[in-house]
């Protein structure tokens, strides 16, 4: 399974999982006589003094087809009333009637009650985290698309590094087929990276989208002249916006600021997604071996990069 697939997989089952939380499954919502978008009309009409028909399709996104229906099954119940439009002569204003009204406030009321029992239900801190968690689910699916979607680079701090080997061992695992040996490589070099850092020789950088990491790479001193390049990776729903490159690129200003006189990094044959980086930067490969790592057969590279 892809890191697509994956993602598509756990949208729909949190949309199980809240579609059947709330009720949407029943034959009327909150044990009322309407359907989910029945009474999302009725709340979108108690909203206003008048809609258009055409108007209230837009703003629902709902066929206008399904809509004329749903509003002839509430003219016929008593619960709109319409009127011709003042500014338009050929379309009808559609409003609730004093019957359309109150059967709003009493879905409305019933809403509220079974939010306030699932909230009640949460321990005291759970509240705000739930909200902060819809409230970035909201931001994100409904932000406008940006063809070029920005991004940040900044030092790693405290918790970094720990998501660095979570990721690198959840994504290899997953693209690559690699086994839990490569979580513990990875840890080990975090660790040492962790208790050996020296700001003056050593550099990490982590890339960030709305305060998210989705990248990372290091900068380590393997000796007085020599650097090694190491964790490099860029999250699936990063990449080509350029940040693998913008990452290593920062190493190799480091490294000049710095006085190293080569980069040094390893890696195996068949990330070629990294291997392209690794060129456009001026990295040759020098020497290759077939190796059993991770589970799997492998050809580990040794590439350098004179400065």
């Amino acid at each position: 399974m892809t890191g697509t697939d994956a993602a598509v997989a756990a949208v729909r089952r949190f949309n199980r999982f809240y579609t059947r939380r709330i009720g949407v499954l029943q034959e009327g919502l909150l044990a009322s006589p309407f359907s989910l978008a029945e009474a999302r009309v009725l709340y979108e009409l108690a909203q206003g003094s008048g809609l258009t028909a055409s108007a209230l399709a837009v703003a629902l996104g709902l066929d206008a087809g399904y809509l004329s229906r749903i509003l002839k099954e509430f003219a016929r119940r008593g619960l709109i009333a319409r009127k011709r439009s003042p500014s338009d002569g050929r379309a009808s204003l559609v409003s609730l009637t004093a019957a359309g009204r109150k059967a709003f406030v009493r879905l409305d009321a019933s809403s509220s009650r079974d939010v306030e029992v699932m909230l009640r239900a949460l321990p005291p801190a759970g509240t705000p985290r739930l909200l902060a968690a819809m409230g970035t689910i909201e931001a994100l699916l409904d932000a406008p698309h940006e063809p070029s979607q920005p991004y940040l680079l900044r030092p790693h701090r405290p918790g970094d590094l720990g998501w660095i080997v979570s990721r690198h061992g959840a994504l290899y695992a997953e693209e690559h087929g690699f086994d839990p040996g490569f979580e513990a490589f990875v840890a080990e070099i975090a660790a040492k990276l962790i208790r050996d850092f020296d700001p003056a020789r050593d550099c990490c950088w982590i890339a960030e989208r709305d305060g998210v990491p989705v990248g990372s790479v290091a900068l380590v001193a393997q000796s007085a002249r020599t650097a090694q390049l190491r964790l490099l990776l860029v999250e699936p729903a990063a990449r080509g916006l350029g940040i693998g490159g913008r990452l290593v690129d920062e190493c190799l200003l480091f490294a000049r600021r710095v006085g190293y006189r080569d980069i040094v990094l390893w890696t195996t044959k068949g990330l070629d997604a990294a291997r392209a980086i690794y060129e456009r930067a001026g990295f040759r490969l020098k020497a290759e071996k077939a190796q059993r790592l991770f589970g799997r057969d492998l050809v580990g590279q040794d590439w350098r990069l004179v400065l």
